[in-house]
């Protein structure tokens, strides 16, 4: 090793100097006059960089051995670690200085190593003088206006004579012998850990023949596997006499084989590796792999270089031997000796490639026979994640064994499903490459994508080999990809193979074009022989691939082509390549009996585009020669060819690669090539859509959660005093650009993004108007908080009044005590009896907030609308409600117009459907007109919801007129109905029955909001709340204690329930962003809530809640998703509710100090006072708490002057009401102290419930589109049977089995629609008009197990129900009596 240094600042680039020694044309130390590089140095100082120069046993090589070169930057007297380890371990050192000054700090170093026996050499800038030898290992060379050259040339003469006479060698890994010197190997536990399980199971290997190694610790894929290929082979290309009986004996062979493969015990060694692989710790895992792949090729290098130098020797004795006709014998033998060292030299093969093809085959043989391995530590079906993670980690994983020439489907179908398990269904471009042996394929794939395949000369790939490649988030905007699958295979006309290997090599060349998109043919320089062997096969492969109507394109690439520069050339040998191509077109073309007469009838192809010509690998004669760079451009030239190609080509999912792997192999297999492949369904990609359209819209309505308490609070405090929509639009801006460019990108990038484009527009319009809807019902909510603040001033101005007095009461009193201020028990008894009469005023002067009965309000205006005539016996006191929700049809609420155009018979056959086989039709109310009814009711329910929620009765309390308000609003929209285009008008029973329902769900929401408001507001509570507080005061007032001490806990005591509100909101919309996360049932779009309500209605198997859900799928969709919360919220309270409550806590009074501490620093440089404190203080907290100065209006505070003081008190007292808030919070208290509008489920509801509700007309299936009033037709994956319906055959009593789908494919199957008497044919039912059209209902005939089982577990509750039976008809299939509960619940992940 030679080591180089400086002393000082020195004008010559020792860096420069180094390289000319190592190589004259390449720059192996970046150096300061390198381009893009400066004089100063800003990382390098103390960096030591080592290079080696590596003999080529030339006679002209610059040195004879390997030679480190140790280069340290910056002056070495600032290193001396560097320095000291460095000197002592180098060959000869080597120094650049300055004439040495007597006052150098480094001369003391220098005539150290200058006395020390080791060589050393001074390269002196300021001297001019040519190489001078001081004595006996001792140089001295001038710098200073010499020849660079000449320098180079002495320093080397004597760098070469310090060495002749050196002895001693230098090992990288003993520098970290020295003391100080930390190695990251060792450092690190992973990777020290994974080094140490590497040699565990190198030590197994210790003392074997490398020949028997494979046999010895991987049998499975011995001689069993290889007899099973074969009997495979010979399975699937029967002979023409081959009879059943000869085809089962090979069944029955297989199956043995595989049984005795099961039976073959595993190694210790490949225990070790799979135990080894399923730690859970990552990296060490990674290091773990790196480190045997490391001590593999240490293991087996000598004795394969042994045995490569055998093979070559006797090929070279093989092809002599065929020049001389007189020695055929010697030929005959010599060619057995060479096949005979090629067998020996393959069974020498041994790498992690074949580790892992005995893991594939201990898996194909347990999922033979379906069960473990007795000595198999894990269950054999977890082997395919390890091949699955170290494809995701980026090592190649072997497609088609080499040595037995045959895939392993199921082993490689396994690997592919777990890696969609762990990556999804990802989009892939498939890179083939085909190429004669040693033509450069895998040197050229690492260099183009950073791979790991196997390159090196002799020891080329065997089989088929794919390895993943993930495409940058850059990149993915050029192209349509995720991943780019590269599949590497071994050359073609392999000598190793020692045999004739056209076979093998056409089934693999089909092989691999079939599977890419782009197919790479690459040619070694520019052999006319070499290049007809790989023409006639890649060509053929495409004829094959062209019959079976698959179109992958192909780039040729010719590599080492002497000069790349000569245009004429390269035309000249693009013409030369294309007339070979259609000779050998027309030469397959006759063998597959195709008609083609040049390439271009057999594959799009362009000569000129299509065709890479490829420089040397190397500038120069290896060892030493750096990478030419006109390879590094060739590359990047094809690599952007690629990339163009990719972004064009047909997108291939994982799952489709899976399929067509298993194609190609059995068709190969059997030698057909006739396939078909399925593409995504439309359907598929609308629900994708519809659950980034979820996504989008919660991002909106989460955004305007946060404005909308803000804003909330500041109308509140009184900073403003009117909301309009530009100051919401401004809010959402950020939110609307980020859904902007989300929308974006899923169009352009999404893998069904050709399908998505024809929705594209509508969505875009469909968000913009969710927004601005958005928009204007914050606005309206909020300008309605306005309205009810000044109708709320009354209230508060007698709040405020009993404040001031019971203050000032409080402050007066202590006055009058003053002589006994240390009498405890006298000045409680005077301030109890103070407050009682305090109390007893306050409470005779505010009227008292009376119990409310809401049923008795709403009985008493529909009594006054009624005149007092309601239906003694509809309505009675106590008496349970007709629960017009619960009711399943409508007709007894309705009487019929009477028809102006129409007879009586016709106008009684608007008002019924009538559906008719060749057996009989069936009757009941229109759907049309049930359907308008319902909707109705769920439309006025949800109205009347928020009508309630903005009566704010939580702020303003309960008054009677609210009710009034909404059975005006229910009676107006009744009217509404019944006066349109509808032929019926309702029974007032209707009327009432609606109103006792919406209100007597109403109820509890409404007491809830009542209570609150009666908790702070009723004099009595609110007198007996503000005892303690007062008594709190009257005790500082008696104790003298300063005002600003006063003031600090009453601004405290102001603060206490604003803060709660805050803190409990703020948890509220927290908890609702993590349940939207978290919890399986919310996280998606609306159709995956539904296929949870519908699994959770399967588990609990209640009648009355499925009919709750099919008649009301709103109600039910709401009453789902309060229940999913409050189990989140019991689930979780501790783990997440509470945390989130302290965190807010914490948060909140944070912003409260600071608010204080700003405040304080604002009156004192302002020289301000209380007023201008609690001012500046408000203010701060305008947008956080409800809390302003009108709430200390009544406190006098001109006496407070000690802000200081005030600061620390409001802390002190801050955070014992903390305390107190964070103890009173538990399950219990959260929903209750919350206003409704606040909740979780609430919010949560408004955004999953803005969808469709329209129902089908015949099954009531619900229409699954997330968006109301949308564009284009209603559909559902998921029809039922319209037996749900309550639909029956005429003169029957047998309920109908039939389901939409399959009817809709029936020819025989008719129905009369609403207004029309024509019959209409089912499958034809858009021409019934109305409802009907409106729907787009598919022909379908699958199994659909989850409403047939529903009908067989609950056939007595709905033959119950509808007072009819499943029988004659309507008799219940045998098959749908065969589905569980479980099939029912597992069929729904494939239906929804």
């Amino acid at each position: 090793m030679v080591f180089f240094f400086r002393f000082g600042s020195v004008s010559s680039s020792k860096s420069q100097l180094m390289n000319s020694l190592i190589n004259e044309k390449h720059n192996t130390f970046f150096h300061r006059n390198c381009p893009g590089s400066s004089r100063t140095r800003v990382l390098m100082d103390g960096v030591v960089e080592i290079a080696w120069f590596c003999s080529s046993g030339s006679y002209d090589d610059k040195f004879t051995e390997c030679v480190a070169f140790c280069n340290l930057h910056g002056d070495a007297g600032d290193h001396e670690k560097q320095l000291q380890i460095l000197t002592e371990m180098a060959s000869v050192n080597v120094v650049l200085l300055t004439q040495p000054d007597s006052n150098d700090r480094s001369r003391t170093k220098l005539e150290e190593l200058c006395k020390g026996s080791k060589p050393i050499i001074c390269l002196l800038t300021e001297n001019a003088s040519t190489l001078i030898k001081t004595r006996k290992g001792k140089y001295m060379i001038g710098l200073k206006d010499r020849n660079q050259p000449e320098v180079s040339e002495e320093l080397r003469r004597a760098i070469n004579d310090c060495l002749s006479e050196s002895s001693s060698t230098f090992r990288l890994k003993d520098v970290s012998k020295h003391s100080g010197i930390r190695v990251d190997e060792e450092d690190d536990d992973d990777c020290r850990r994974g080094r140490e399980a590497a040699q565990q199971m190198m030590s197994l290997l210790e003392k074997k023949d490398l020949r028997e190694i494979k046999e010895s610790f991987l049998p499975h894929q011995g001689k069993l596997w290889h007899q099973w290929s074969q009997k495979n082979k010979e399975l699937h290309r029967t002979r023409a006499d081959e009879t059943e009986m000869e085809i089962s004996k090979k069944h029955t062979e297989m199956r043995k084989i595989l049984e005795q493969q099961h039976e073959s015990d595993i190694s210790e060694f490949m225990k070790l590796f799979i135990k080894q692989m399923n730690i859970d710790a990552e990296h060490e895992k990674m290091f773990f792999i790196k480190w045997l792949i490391i001590l593999l090729y240490e293991y087996i290098s000598a004795d394969r270089s042994a045995l490569l130098h055998k093979y070559n020797e006797k090929w070279s004795t093989v092809l002599k031997l065929n020049d001389n006709i007189d020695k055929s014998e010697q030929l005959t033998t010599a060619q057995t000796e060479f096949e005979r060292i090629s067998e020996k030299l393959q069974s020498a093969a041994f790498g992690l490639e074949h580790i892992m093809r005995e893991i594939g085959q201990i898996y194909e043989s347990c999922s033979s026979v379906k069960k473990n391995k007795k000595d198999l530590q894990i269950h054999f079906s977890s082997l395919p994640s390890l091949a699955a993670e170290m494809m995701v980690s980026g090592f190649p994983l072997e497609l088609m064994d080499g040595d037995a020439a045959h895939v392993p489907l199921v082993w490689i179908s396994a690997v592919l499903d777990q890696l969609v398990q762990k990556l999804g269904d990802q989009r892939i471009f498939v890179l083939s490459v085909l190429g004669i042996q040693s033509s450069g394929k895998s040197t050229m794939l690492n260099a183009m994508f950073g791979l790991q395949f196997a390159v090196s000369a002799g020891r080329c790939t065997r089989g088929a080999f794919m390895q993943l490649i993930r495409v940058s988030d850059e990149m993915k905007t050029q192209m349509n990809f995720d991943y780019i699958l590269v599949v590497d295979t071994e050359g073609l006309c392999s000598l190793e193979l020692g045999r004739s290997t056209r076979h093998h090599d056409n089934e693999l060349a089909t092989f691999v074009v079939g599977l890419g998109n782009l197919t790479l043919i690459n040619i070694f320089g520019e052999n006319p022989a070499e290049m007809q062997d790989i023409l006639q096969i890649v060509v053929q492969a495409f004829m094959r691939m062209k019959k079976v109507r698959l179109n992958p394109s192909c780039v040729f690439v010719h590599q080492n082509v002497s000069d790349i520069t000569a245009g004429e050339k390269n035309m000249e040998g693009r013409k030369r390549l294309l007339e070979n191509l259609d000779e050998m077109a027309r030469l397959a073309a006759q063998e597959e009996d195709c008609d083609a007469k040049c390439f271009s009838d057999v594959i799009r192809f362009d000569v000129q585009n299509d065709v890479k010509y490829f420089a040397h690998l190397w500038e120069g004669n290896p060892p030493m020669a750096p990478p030419n760079p006109s390879f590094c451009e060739n590359i990047q030239e094809l690599k952007e060819t690629i990339m163009s190609e990719a972004s064009k080509s047909h997108v291939m999912m994982l799952l489709d690669f899976k399929d067509r792997i298993k194609d190609l192999w059995e068709a190969l297999l059997n030698e057909r090539f006739v396939f078909s492949f399925r593409n995504s369904l439309e359907i598929s990609a609308y629900r994708k859509l519809e659950t980034e359209y979820s996504k989008w819209s919660w991002s909106f309505r989460s955004a305007m959660m946060e404005s909308e308490n803000k804003l909330h609070n500041k109308i509140e405090n009184e900073a403003i005093h009117e909301v309009e929509e530009t100051d919401l639009q401004r809010e959402l801006k950020k939110t609307s650009e980020e859904v902007e460019k989300s929308m974006s990108e899923f169009f352009e990038k999404d893998k069904d993004k050709d399908i998505l484009i024809q929705w594209k527009t509508s969505f875009e319009i469909k968000i913009k108007e969710l927004q601005e809807n958005i928009v204007r019902e914050t606005k309206r909510k909020l300008n309605g908080i306005v309205q009810q603040r000044d109708q709320k001033k009354k209230i508060e101005a007698k709040r405020t009044d009993h404040e001031n007095t019971l203050y000032e009461k409080s402050k007066e009193l202590p006055l009058k005590l003053k002589d006994k201020a240390n009498d405890e028990e006298t000045l409680k008894k005077e301030f109890d009896l103070f407050w009682e009469q305090s109390a007893d005023k306050i409470i005779s002067d505010t009227p008292p907030n009376n119990d409310i009965d809401i049923m008795r309000d709403v009985i008493k205006i529909l009594s006054d609308i009624y005149e007092g005539r309601l239906p003694a016996d509809h309505i009675k006191e106590d008496s349970e409600f007709i629960n017009i929700f619960t009711v399943w049809s409508f007709f007894d609420y309705v009487i019929f117009k009477k028809s102006k155009k129409k007879g009586a018979k016709e106008a009684l056959k608007d008002a019924y459907r009538t559906m008719k086989e060749t057996f009989g039709h069936i009757r009941t109310l229109s759907p049309e007109n049930e359907a308008q009814i319902r909707s109705l009711v769920s439309d006025v329910d949800q109205h009347t919801d928020k009508m309630i929620q903005s009566f704010n009765i939580s702020k303003m309390g309960y008054n009677i007129s609210d009710i009034q308000q909404l059975i005006n609003y229910i009676k107006a929209r009744v009217i509404e109905h019944q006066e349109g285009t509808v032929k019926y008008e309702f029974k007032k029973e209707f009327f009432i029955d609606l109103v006792l329902s919406i209100c007597k769900k109403a109820n509890k929401m409404i007491a809830d909001q009542h209570r609150l408001f009666r908790d702070a507001n009723d004099p009595v509570i609110y007198v007996e709340k503000k005892r303690e507080e007062y008594y709190s005061i009257f005790q500082k007032y008696c104790n003298e204690a300063p005002s600003a001490a006063i003031f600090g806990e009453i601004i405290c005591q102001k603060l206490k329930e604003p803060i709660e509100q805050s803190v409990y909101k703020k948890t509220a919309r927290d908890l609702t962003y993590e349940i939207k996360r978290n919890c399986e049932s919310l996280n998606g779009n609306r159709l995956n809530l539904e296929k949870h309500i519908l699994k959770a209605l399967a588990e609990e198997e209640d009648f009355v809640k499925y009919m709750d859900y099919l008649n009301y799928s709103r109600l039910h969709f709401k009453s789902f998703i309060r229940d999913e919360v409050s189990r989140y919220i019991n689930d979780k309270f501790s783990v997440s509710v509470l945390p989130k409550m302290k965190m807010n806590i914490k948060l909140l009074q944070q912003k409260i100090m600071k608010a204080a501490h700003e405040s304080t620093e604002h009156v004192q440089v302002n020289r301000g006072d209380a007023g201008l404190w609690l001012k500046s203080f408000t203010q701060q907290l305008s947008h956080v708490l409800i809390f302003s100065e009108k709430d200390l209006s009544g406190e006098k505070h001109h006496d407070v002057d000690d802000f200081n003081l005030l600061e620390d008190v409001i802390k002190k007292y801050l955070t014992a009401i903390m305390s107190d808030i964070s103890n009173s919070f538990n399950t219990d208290t959260f929903p209750v102290k919350l206003d409704y509008k606040f909740r979780p489920h609430e919010l949560l509801t408004d955004h999953f419930c803005q969808c469709c509700w329209v129902q089908c007309p015949f099954c009531k299936a619900i229409c699954t589109n997330t968006i109301g009033n949308h564009h284009g037709d209603h559909n559902t994956p998921f029809h039922r049977s319209i037996g749900l319906n309550g639909i029956y055959f005429n003169y029957t009593s047998h309920l109908s089995t039939h389901i939409c789908t399959s009817a809709e494919a029936s020819s025989i199957l008719y129905f009369c629609p609403n207004d029309s008497i024509d019959d209409v044919p089912w499958r034809d039912y858009r021409r019934a008009g109305g409802v009907y059209a409106d729907w787009n209902i598919t022909p379908d005939l699958s199994e659909l197990p989850y409403w047939k089982w529903f009908v067989c577990r609950f056939q007595k509750d709905l033959e119950k129900h509808h007072k009819k039976t499943f029988e004659g008809q309507g008799k219940i299939p045998d098959e749908w009596k065969k589905y569980s509960k479980l099939d029912a619940i597992e069929s729904l992940d494939n239906y929804i």
